[in-house]
């Protein structure tokens, strides 16, 4: 069986495929419908997607022309980072459904605690991020979202939505890879019975220059890509890698091979080579 058909359990108990495609800086138009139409015939059925990369009605028309039946594919997408508004996250969120041509998504995440445009922790959205959040179990309820959940959230942001949720967020996706693991916030998370989703699993290119993880992708035979991954799903932590050309998209969901404890032990210590700036939390 291909890692492709294998699944993580979600605390609301539906099941989420174990690699996920990422659209993030896939342009809109035919970059976009093109890797995600490669991606759907390779064998993968979970895509990910959201407001703020502009590229929906691509992801979405490639899903409708693929022939695959909605059901069998599990469609995420985000509100934007700057929408904490009851009534402009449901008209959001319409929008994002619209532009995907569908009536619901398998997953639906408040893309960071803060806007983009303030990245920083001298001001916590806290009440903000609350009726944000009452907003999101609002259309998790009614059924247009079959689970929601966070992006960025650090410890103090999990914190401050569990005072209110009587929905628990089903995935915290986060900026995790070999290097880069972000410890206190992985380890809260995973208390709570969330799944982490590792976004930039490659460290966006990073890895490749690491002579220790390619001294370890020559003992398996395989590419750096590839151990990153699944370094990653070995940390039960689900990948959203990104690619362009059908090769890369089909090699990152070449996995059927296991890491030795030991050799994960070495990437465990390996220092952070992923991008020198990373989004601001506090784990």
């Amino acid at each position: 069986m291909s890692i492709l058909d294998e699944t993580f359990q979600l605390n609301n108990g539906n099941q989420i495929p174990k690699v996920a495609f990422g659209t993030w800086r896939l342009k809109d138009g035919d970059e976009a419908y093109q890797a995600v139409a490669a991606a759907l015939k390779i064998g993968y059925r979970h895509i990910d997607t959201a407001f703020h990369y502009f590229n929906e009605p691509s992801v979405g028309q490639a899903i409708k022309d693929s022939g695959i039946k909605r059901e069998d594919i599990f469609l995420t997408t985000k509100l934007p980072a700057e929408i904490k508004n009851h009534d402009d996250i449901l008209k959001n969120f319409q929008e994002s459904l619209d532009r995907l041509q569908t009536d619901y998504v398998d997953l639906y995440l408040i893309h960071a605690p803060w806007p983009w445009a303030d990245i920083n922790l001298d001001y916590r959205y806290d009440g903000a991020n609350r009726e944000a959040w009452q907003a999101m179990e609002e259309i998790y309820k009614s059924g247009r979202a079959k689970a929601i959940g966070v992006s960025n959230f650090d410890v103090h942001d999990l914190k401050n939505i569990q005072q209110i949720w009587s929905v628990k967020p089903a995935v915290n996706q986060i900026e995790f890879y070999v290097g880069w693991t972000q410890p206190k916030i992985a380890a809260y998370t995973k208390s709570l019975d969330i799944q982490l989703e590792a976004y930039s699993p490659l460290a966006t290119g990073g890895l490749a220059t690491q002579p220790d993880i390619q001294k370890i992708a020559e003992k398996y035979q395989v590419s750096v890509p590839r151990v990153a991954l699944k370094y990653v799903l070995q940390k039960n932590v689900l990948p959203l890698p990104r690619a362009t050309k059908a090769e890369h998209v089909k090699s990152n969901a070449e996995l059927d091979f296991e890491i030795s404890a030991a050799d994960m032990e070495v990437l465990d210590k390996l220092p952070d080579t992923g991008q020198a700036r990373h989004n601001v939390t506090m784990g």
